[in-house]
């Protein structure tokens, strides 16, 4: 990727949990954490196994859960 590795979350893009670990720089298992304590919503169809992780909840994540840099 041209700006250093960096990827560009779109609100309104839905990604799967590879796209999302990756986005985030952390493992599938992580993310599975994540989703599991309620940090990540996602959405599952019923019949389907995969599921879809919009853009918006990653970024209300990350703001939800940013820690103020102490001194």
């Amino acid at each position: 990727m041209p700006d250093g590795g960096k990827r560009t979350i779109d609100p309104n893009a839905v990604y799967s949990r590879q796209e999302a670990a990756e986005i985030l720089g952390v493992s599938l298992s992580t993310l599975k954490k994540l989703i599991d304590a309620g940090y990540l919503r996602v959405s599952r169809p019923v019949g389907v196994r995969r599921v879809f992780i919009q853009g918006s909840s990653i970024i209300e994540m990350l703001n939800e859960t940013a820690v103020e840099r102490q001194a």
